[in-house]
């Protein structure tokens, strides 16, 4: 099932005029927000990890010409940028913002994937997704039917604290964790837009993206051979993207937009 996860985490964060978020140099978040706001007309700002490269490479150039205004962080700025005292630079530096976090993922963008599993077109029992900061499959499982399970396959190296990342968006918002999801931790290859000579071949053979879509897709092949799933289990697969610019090295990855654990 085709499904942009990045339009539902949007959907319910849209509103103020002017939006600030972040992501690497490569962030599909990144694009998504910058082209909401071409799309709807409000101002959007996006805060890159790292210093300013030039040319820009495909990725920001979009964002760009989306209308999107970019600052930078250095390494240690970006792992703080949570922090009051640096989110009190971002805002003395761009006014009146309302700020989403990177990948998107907070209790409305939690919201807005919970309405996914009701446009599922098809009898299932298991819905998977791809898993980067957990907003998607917070959503997904809170939605789901009762009966049905979700199962993440995380992108990242080292990504045991999503558990804890997704249970956290749930309480945030509805108040409550459930109990009918988990996340493979197995099938990263690597690490964040790390590959392997079997991910490339297959993303290459099937035209899929190899960040995300690649690494579940080999993931449900994997459980499937080894009988993970009940006999007869009916396996939904989320594909939340297309095969666009190819992640390249853009100095050193960090945070969510890496497999650097966090």
């Amino acid at each position: 099932m085709h499904d942009d996860n990045k339009a539902r985490k949007l959907r319910h964060n849209l509103g103020h005029p002017r939006v600030l978020t972040f992501g690497g140099a490569y962030s599909n978040h990144i694009r998504a927000v910058a082209a909401a706001g071409r799309r709807h007309g409000f101002e959007t700002v996006g805060v890159i990890r790292g210093e300013e490269r030039l040319p820009l490479n495909p990725s920001l150039a979009y964002a760009v010409a989306c209308g999107m205004r970019l600052d930078y962080l250095d390494r240690d700025s970006y792992r703080r940028k949570d922090t009051p005292e640096v989110v009190a630079r971002l805002r003395e530096r761009w006014g009146d913002v309302a700020i989403l976090p990177e990948g998107g993922s907070n209790a409305a963008a939690v919201r807005g994937c919970a309405e996914l599993p009701a446009d599922i077109p098809v009898p299932y029992d298991v819905v998977c997704c791809p898993v980067g900061t957990g907003g998607t499959l917070a959503g997904i499982a809170a939605g789901l039917p009762e009966g049905k399970r979700a199962l993440g396959f995380a992108v990242l190296k080292g990504a045991a604290f999503l558990a804890g990342e997704v249970a956290r968006l749930q309480r945030e918002a509805y108040g409550r964790v459930w109990d009918n999801w988990a996340i493979d931790l197995g099938h990263h290859f690597g690490g964040y837009a790390r590959t392997t000579p079997e991910l490339t071949a297959f993303a290459a053979e099937h035209r899929v993206e190899r960040v995300y879509v690649a690494k579940m897709l080999l993931g449900i092949v994997g459980l499937a051979r080894r009988g993970v799933f009940p006999a007869g289990a009916r396996v939904v697969a989320v594909v939340t993207g297309q095969p666009s610019t190819p992640v390249a090295a853009w100095g050193a990855p960090t945070g969510f937009d890496s497999g650097e654990p966090r």
